[in-house]
């Protein structure tokens, strides 16, 4: 099954352009989109801003772009599963922001939701909060935090129907609702495309106004790792 929306794997590079930023779906490599990220590490494009849980693993998901020092900046709470991060970090050429899990999806759903910015007693007095807005509410701290849109997101879901509707297998959802909600131009990698009216209403989680273009994964699940399909 087709979908006006399908494009092929090479149309993703006319969608990211040096110096974005980029939301990418993921908790691990759980939700990631690694057709499109393999994708974007054969090209030349650079100074990427990459918003992600973390980082994915040496030479799986979003560990290709950091090997091949295509991302400048990351946005994210964990990045410990990849040394070259923090060796990255450390010697100068990674810029990292480290925010606490719920303040990045809650930035990230406040940028869909087309909030600037908002208040949360997340990181009050600890090293989290220098350099921002402190302000006290009923005695208590809290930090101002700037919403997370996007100049893209790349999402993951399981199903799609040929308008772009999407549902997620468990926890394959994570961020991707909520990136897709905040950035401006979203492509979703899907397992399948199935006929309008295939799906069932109360489980679809991103409406296809949402969703501006797809791709079927090349990536399946055998023992609980992900390869990469052969056919």
């Amino acid at each position: 099954m087709t979908s006006k929306k399908e494009i092929s794997l090479t149309d993703i590079s006319k969608y990211i352009k040096d110096g974005d930023q980029v939301l990418v779906g993921g908790f691990g490599l759980s939700g990631c989109p690694l057709t499109i990220v393999d994708e974007i590490a054969k090209t030349d494009v650079k100074d990427l801003t990459i918003v992600s849980n973390n980082l994915g693993e040496p030479q799986k998901g979003l560990g290709k772009l950091l090997v091949n020092g295509q991302i400048k900046k990351a946005i994210g709470s964990y990045f410990t599963t990849h040394r070259g991060a923090v060796n990255a970090w450390n010697e100068g050429w990674l810029e990292i922001e480290l925010l606490p899990q719920g303040t990045m999806a809650e930035g990230i759903r406040a940028a869909g939701a087309g909030i600037p910015a908002f208040y949360t007693p997340t990181g009050a007095g600890t090293k989290l909060s220098e350099n921002k807005e402190v302000r006290e509410f009923d005695g208590k701290e809290y930090v101002l935090e700037k919403s997370i849109p996007g100049d893209v997101a790349l999402i993951r879901a399981h199903k799609a129907d040929e308008y772009g509707n999407l549902v997620y297998r468990k926890t394959q959802e994570n961020f991707n609702t909520a990136m897709a909600m905040a950035g401006k131009i979203v492509i979703a990698e899907v397992d399948e495309i199935v006929p309008t009216g295939e799906l069932k209403p109360e489980e679809i989680k991103t409406q296809h106004l949402f969703v501006d273009y797809l791709v079927k994964t090349r990536y399946e699940v055998e023992g609980g790792t992900f390869v990469e399909r052969t056919k």
